[in-house]
């Protein structure tokens, strides 16, 4: 949930990285008081974790039953009540929260543990977001081998004239497999960029190996950068450290057909032919 506009912040950053966290303001405690009445409003709702944050709400839910009415109706509620207790303090008009929310289900194929450990970083993270505002970069309209592009993170690894183009044949020999891989791994110990999709399992080995490296990498995705996008743990880490751009093409294929490989492919070739 979403702070609506006006309405004071729900708390702020304290304390040094990496041992930051969020105090709350008189607001954010209305809301922290809101989330313990929630199994007031439904016994069967378990509030399994939350982060409250300056601007918006994180809750992680559990249903340990069947709900009498919808989730959303519920979360009205909450809503409501958070609102009638910050106009009694506040004097002031208008609602907390934004209309709407924005709710996932944690499906079997994700890990719980690794929605907890999200919520638990999200002080960090906002916190070098702030100090390092420039690897966080995101551009809706950027130009790529005459491709429109979505990119997220530091744009000034466009500028490095030492890129190479990470792409494994099947047709490629053992020799020439060897022969790439060292001046990959070259690339990524000097300083250069490597630029790659990373689709096959040979190509995911040297990201994994010129990471350890030290390597900065442009990553060609075929995933939508849609208004709440941020990029993965793993990806987030290379960000944090300036290490990483995401390119993804306008109207790409999200699934990973040939034409979707075969353009990411051409992008990383397109960024890497003008490279010493």
């Amino acid at each position: 949930m979403t702070k609506a506009a006006g309405v004071p912040d729900f708390g702020y950053l304290s304390g040094e990285l990496p041992d930051v966290k969020v105090a709350y303001t008189d607001l954010g405690k209305i809301i922290a008081a809101n989330i313990a009445y929630l199994p007031e409003l439904a016994p069967q709702l378990k509030v399994l974790q939350y982060m409250i944050m300056p601007d918006h709400l994180h809750l992680l839910l559990f249903a340990t039953d069947k709900l009498k009415y919808h989730l959303g109706r519920y979360m009205g509620m909450f809503k409501v009540r958070t609102g009638q207790m910050y106009r009694e303090k506040y004097r002031l008009d208008g609602p907390v929260f934004t209309e709407d929310f924005y709710d996932c289900i944690l499906y079997k194929n994700r890990s719980l543990d690794t929605i907890f450990k999200y919520l638990r970083d999200n002080p960090r993270r906002l916190a070098v977001r702030r100090e390092h505002p420039e690897y966080f970069r995101r551009v809706n309209n950027l130009t790529v081998g005459g491709r429109r592009v979505q990119a997220y993170g530091n744009i000034l690894l466009l500028r490095s004239p030492f890129m190479a183009q990470v792409v494994v044949h099947r047709r490629d020999t053992e020799d020439v497999r060897r022969a790439m891989r060292e001046r990959w791994l070259y690339t990524a110990a000097n300083g250069g960029v490597l630029v790659s999709p990373f689709i096959s399992p040979a190509e995911k080995t040297v990201r994994d190996e010129a990471e350890a490296l030290g390597a900065k990498i442009i990553l060609i995705s075929n995933r939508a950068m849609g208004e709440r996008y941020k990029p993965a743990a793993r990806d987030f880490a290379l960000c944090e450290q300036g290490r990483l751009l995401i390119l993804t093409p306008e109207g790409i294929d999200p699934s990973l057909s040939r034409a979707a490989c075969l353009e990411m492919n051409s992008i990383a070739e397109a960024l890497c032919s003008d490279s010493v």
